[in-house]
């Protein structure tokens, strides 16, 4: 379908009692909490002093391990990947994590964000000599690091060398052989937590993951920090020095669409962030309506916020084929678009001669969107006014979300009232884009809008190309 990817989520454990704590059942149970952030490939590794076992393949947590693998895989440090394809796209060896082994010894890192000046820092290094055997940015950053290391005493430092030299999004998790060492980016583009089980330390790319392995919430991980986790204990450095939250850049549509909504991020509940939005685009695009319904799942709650604040009832228009495999969730706009009629189908008895305020998170491309509201009218719906809980999507997004090239976002295309009228809907309105960063208002840092504003945190990478994507 025609809706935007997560592209990736990461996880990692550092296990101080292995008697007690499975380490790979723990990694595994933390990725299908996470299957979200990425549902085309995953994998697992797992160092057994120095022993690493890597497994990796295309397809969800469930199809690529089984009891038979996990009971194999031992060890007391340990990184797990979801991923959706962006950089390097869905190369069967661009699936993290990436193990690399060099001149002292191995290194695996998995990474979740896009290195927006990836390709200028792999043409340098191209010239070099350097021979690469995927397309992906984790390449990249695995080989500076690689680099950096046979210059410094410790891994950590080799890495805090390297962190200068990346623009762009990423949580990073880098296990080494005594070590796992995990970094957000300077402006905290992406999410990292960190958690806790017994003496253990645990990291993910939202809380949801911790909850799902029974560990306990630490704290988020700042932007531009790295912890490492070591024999001796744990510690918390800033290679670039502690960031002003207010200079910080966290996707803003993590909130609106990326996280699962019992997360919490910076502080900010997703799931109050998805009421607040619902409860805005409310009040700024009002309508007379007899029904709210959500596009499932991610327009769900900001639908019943819509509801909330306008006195509308809330109700179910839409049914979620939930039991579709992989074989549906393509980075294709063919695949996207061959899957709406078997992904969703309108309840007629709910919807059948009323009027239909709709709410979903996004319009990409508008194909999908007009799909939706012919299933609806199909259905018998009187009327259908499509809500939208994120501002207009104007500028491409280099950070790692899959926002195309300019020339194809409807929204670039169309004023809102052309727009409406190609999707045969009566009415169309968006979060105003003032005001996005309002549904968050708990949050520690602020927010990256750049897809909306084309406002970029980071210079536009001159090598990029977003014509087409992997």
């Amino acid at each position: 379908m025609e809706k935007l990817h997560e592209e990736c989520g990461v996880f990692g454990i550092y296990n101080r009692d292995p008697a007690r704590v499975d380490t790979a059942k723990t990694v595994y149970y933390a990725l299908y909490a996470l299957q979200h952030r990425g549902q085309e490939a995953c994998g697992i590794a797992v160092n057994d002093n120095n022993l690493i076992t890597l497994i990796k393949d295309l397809g969800l947590v469930h199809e690529v391990f089984d009891e038979e693998t996990l009971r194999g895989m031992k060890g007391t440090i340990a990184i797990g990947h979801v991923r959706y394809s962006t950089t390097g796209g869905n190369n069967k060896r661009n699936i993290q994590p990436l193990g690399v082994d060099y001149i002292k010894g191995s290194l695996v890192i998995a990474h979740n964000g896009n290195i927006s000046n990836a390709a200028v820092l792999r043409a340098e290094l191209e010239k070099q000599g350097a021979v690469f055997q995927c397309t992906s940015d984790t390449e990249v950053i695995a080989f500076l690091i690689a680099r950096e290391r046979l210059r410094t005493p410790s891994v950590e430092e080799a890495v805090a060398r390297v962190l200068p030299q990346l623009e762009g999004s990423f949580s990073l998790l880098v296990m080494s052989p005594r070590k796992l060492i995990a970094v957000r980016d300077k402006k905290g583009m992406r999410p990292l937590c960190l958690g806790r089980i017994g003496e253990s330390q645990v990291f993910a790319s939202e809380s949801c993951a911790l909850d799902g392995v029974g560990a306990e919430f630490v704290r988020d991980v700042e932007p531009g920090e790295m912890i490492v986790a070591e024999p001796e204990g744990m510690r918390s450095l800033f290679p670039e020095g502690r960031r002003d939250p207010a200079s910080c850049a966290l996707c803003i549509f993590e909130h609106i669409y990326f996280a699962r909504p019992d997360s919490v991020l910076d502080g900010q509940s997703v799931y109050q962030a998805r009421l607040a939005a619902g409860r805005l685009l409310a009040r700024t695009h009002p309508v007379q309506a007899d029904l709210v319904i959500g596009v499932p799942d991610s327009g769900l709650i900001a639908a019943l916020g819509f509801a909330r604040e306008s006195g509308i009832p809330y109700g179910e228009g839409l049914i979620k084929n939930r039991y579709i495999g992989r074989t549906f969730i393509q980075p294709t706009q063919d695949g996207r678009e061959s899957a709406v009629r078997i992904k969703l189908a309108p309840l007629r008895r709910a919807v059948e001669g009323k009027r239909v305020v709709m709410i979903d998170d996004s319009i990409v491309r508008g194909t999908t969107m007009r799909k939706i509201v012919a299933l609806l009218r199909s259905a018998g719906a009187r009327e259908v006014h499509v809500r939208i809980s994120a501002p207009e999507f104007l500028w491409p997004c280099y950070y790692g979300t899959d926002i195309d090239e300019r020339s194809q976002l409807a929204s670039v295309k169309y004023a809102p009232q052309e727009l409406a009228k190609r999707l045969n809907a009566d009415s169309l309105g968006f979060l105003p884009l003032q005001q996005v960063e309002s549904i968050a208002r708990d949050s520690r840092l602020a927010f990256c809008t750049a897809c909306f504003s084309g406002e970029y945190p980071w210079p536009v990478p001159t090598l990029a190309d977003k014509t087409a994507f992997e």
